[in-house]
C-alpha cells in the first residue's frame, strides 16, 4: 500500500547534509510508489527545495522563521508537527544525527508513536517493511517491522545510498506559515571546536589517530592523508583523553558512529568501545607497532610498524595516483 511518507531535511552550513538525500532514498521505499514529500525548516532554507527534489522527493513543503534559524527542539517540533497536521503522512524518515536523535523521540512522543532509530537499511519483504538496525555496539543486528500507525525511522548516515540526482526533475514548493511560540530556550551564539572541512559523521574516508599519535602535533600527518584523500580526522577516546584533539573528533561507543568506505586507524589499539563506533566501515586498514592489537581483528588490511614512518609513505603515493589520474 502506498505510503504519503515525510523527509526532514537537515541544513548545515547554509547547505543540505548528505543524509538527507539517503533519507529521501530510504522514504522511496517506505512510500513503495506514494509520494515522498521533503520538508525544510530554519530562517532562510527555501533555496535549498529544488535539492531535494533533484534528488527524488516528488515536492518540498518550507516552514520559514527567524526563531528557527538556530535548531532548538522545542522550535523544530512545533514546525514538524504543524506540518504533520497539514499533511497527515503515513511515514517520517529523519537522519540519525545529533539533530535527528535530539528531535525525533519528540515527535514521537507526541504523536504517540513507536521509532525505529538507527536503522542501515531498509526493505519491502511481501507485505513487510523491514528495518535493520545495529545492537549490542554492533555485535549483532535486529529486523523490525512497523504493524499498526505511522512508519517512523531514523537512518544512519552513510548506510543507504541517495538516489541519481536528476536535475530535470520537478515538484511543488510550498510554504508553511507557522507561529513559533513559548521557546523554552534561545542560541546566542555558536562556537565550533570541530575542524573545517569533511563532517566526520559523512565522510567516505576517515584517518583516525590513537594514543600511539604520541602528542597534538602528532596528528599534523594524518591531518595531511585525510586531504590528499578528502577525508576527515577522527580519533580514540585515548586521544582525547590525553589532549591530542578535541572530543568532537571521538569515535566509539560515547563518540560518534562512523560508517565510512574506508578508515584508516593509526595507532588505535582496538578497545571495544572504539571498535563500536567504526566496525561497520566497509573498508579498514590498521596501522600498528604491535602486530597483537585488537584493531588487526576487524581490519580488511593490516600494517604492522610505525605509523610515522607509514603514513608519509601513503601520503606520497596517494600523491602520485592524484597526478597521474
Amino acid at each position: 500500500m502506498a505510503k504519503k511518507t515525510l523527509v526532514l531535511g537537515e541544513v548545515r552550513d547554509g547547505a543540505l547534509r548528505n543524509v538527507s538525500f539517503e533519507a529521501i532514498s530510504a522514504a522511496k521505499t517506505v512510500a513503495d510508489g506514494g509520494e515522498v514529500v521533503g520538508l525544510l525548516i530554519g530562517d532562510s532554507v527555501k533555496d535549498l527545495a529544488n535539492e531535494m527534489i533533484f534528488y527524488g522527493a516528488d515536492r518540498v513543503v518550507v516552514v520559514e522563521n527567524e526563531k528557527l534559524k538556530q535548531y532548538t527542539s522545542d522550535g523544530f517540533s512545533q514546525a514538524v508537527m504543524a506540518v504533520i497536521d497539514a499533511e497527515n503522512p503515513e511515514g517520517l524518515i529523519f537522519g540519525h544525527t545529533a539533530m535527528g536523535k535530539d528531535l525525533s523521540p519528540k515527535i514521537a512522543s507526541k504523536l504517540d508513536s513507536g521509532l525505529i532509530s538507527d536503522a542501515i537499511a531498509v526493505e519491502q519483504t511481501g507485505e513487510n517493511l523491514v528495518f535493520t538496525r545495529p545492537i549490542y555496539s554492533g555485535k549483532a543486528f535486529e529486523k523490525k517491522i512497523v504493524t499498526d500507525g505511522i512508519v517512523f525511522a531514523t537512518i544512519r548516515p552513510n548506510n543507504i545510498d541517495p538516489l541519481e540526482k536528476d536535475e530535470a526533475k520537478t515538484g511543488e514548493v510550498s510554504s508553511l506559515s507557522v507561529e513559533i511560540k513559548d521557546l523554552r530556550t534561545v542560541i546566542q551564539e555558536v562556537v565550533r571546536k570541530a575542524s573545517e572541512g569533511v563532517d566526520l559523521s559523512e565522510a567516505k574516508v576517515v584517518v583516525a589517530g590513537g594514543r600511539g599519535v604520541k602528542s597534538e602535533e602528532g596528528f599534523e600527518p594524518l591531518k595531511e592523508l585525510a586531504d590528499v584523500l578528502g577525508g576527515a580526522v577522527g580519533a580514540s577516546r585515548g586521544a582525547c583523553d590525553a589532549e591530542y584533539c578535541d572530543y568532537s573528533l571521538q569515535i566509539g561507543q560515547t563518540g560518534k558512529v562512523v560508517t565510512p568506505d574506508l578508515y584508516i586507524a593509526c595507532g588505535i589499539s582496538g578497545a571495544i568501545q572504539h571498535l563500536a563506533g567504526m566496525s561497520n566501515s566497509k573498508v579498514i586498514v590498521a596501522i600498528n607497532k604491535d602486530p597483537e592489537a585488537n584493531i588487526f581483528n576487524v581490519a580488511d588490511y593490516g600494517i604492522v610498524g610505525d605509523l610515522f614512518d607509514v603514513v608519509p609513505l601513503l601520503i606520497e603515493e596517494f600523491k602520485k595516483l592524484k597526478v597521474n589520474a
